[in-house]
């Protein structure tokens, strides 16, 4: 005998806000590594393609690659349990900024992932490449990462920490956090490729503290 599947229950587990933090946890984490791996391989202001000749170099942007999509699936996830969690208290100004900011920072990494994937396929099939092209590539996904997928990661940051001040949702400190990860993302001209693991701390503070809250009596 079968047992009746209780859908809004399976829904409310769904939404729980365990499942954002989840979601936050991985996301961070795969994008450190995203990050540390692409930027040890293809070192800042070098305009070079050893990384694309050298094995070990090559490896490590060929994981980084492999990693973009999910870290934009948990991103997304991420995204939406935090929308049903704010549920009627959300804004219209900031959610429309932070749901906008979010969804243009997961398109740019995932192109800039692409133009990645397409150099190290064309590698691997034997066409050969203008080192001119490949430079010209390379940089082009630095500068597309640096000078507008963490602005879009800064606007992010700053809007969701607006939302959870207003609604009392973030401490204080991680509300500093927030502010403070957007300032240097925003503003520091250009983006340096290390200070871009402050968008995957803060996600993670965010992340850790929603889970640690949700067991708390009184939390939303």
């Amino acid at each position: 005998m079968r047992c009746p599947v209780d859908k809004k229950s399976m829904f409310q587990h769904i939404r729980d806000p365990a499942s954002a933090a989840i979601a936050g946890i991985i996301f961070s984490v795969i994008l450190m590594v995203v990050l540390a791996q692409f930027h040890a391989a293809v070192p800042a202001g070098i305009a070079t393609t050893e990384w694309l000749e050298e094995s070990s170099r090559r490896g490590g942007v060929q994981v980084a690659v492999g990693l973009i999509p999910f870290a934009g699936i948990a991103f997304l996830w991420f995204i939406g349990v935090i929308r049903t969690r704010l549920g009627s208290r959300e804004d219209k100004l900031f959610a429309t900024v932070f749901l906008g900011s979010g969804l243009l920072f997961v398109a740019i990494l995932f192109i800039a992932g692409s133009i990645l994937a397409t150099l190290l396929t064309l590698y691997s099939r034997g066409f050969a490449v203008d080192a001119d092209a490949m430079v010209l590539l390379t940089v082009l996904t630095k500068s597309m990462m640096g000078m507008f997928g963490f602005r879009m990661a800064a606007v992010f940051t700053l809007s969701v920490t607006s939302l959870g001040l207003r609604t009392r949702l973030l401490p204080r400190w991680l509300v500093g956090l927030g502010y403070l990860t957007a300032i240097v993302l925003l503003l520091s001209p250009p983006v340096s490729p290390w200070s871009q693991l402050l968008f995957p701390t803060w996600v993670l503070a965010f992340s850790v503290h929603t889970l640690v809250a949700r067991g708390e009596p009184g939390a939303p």
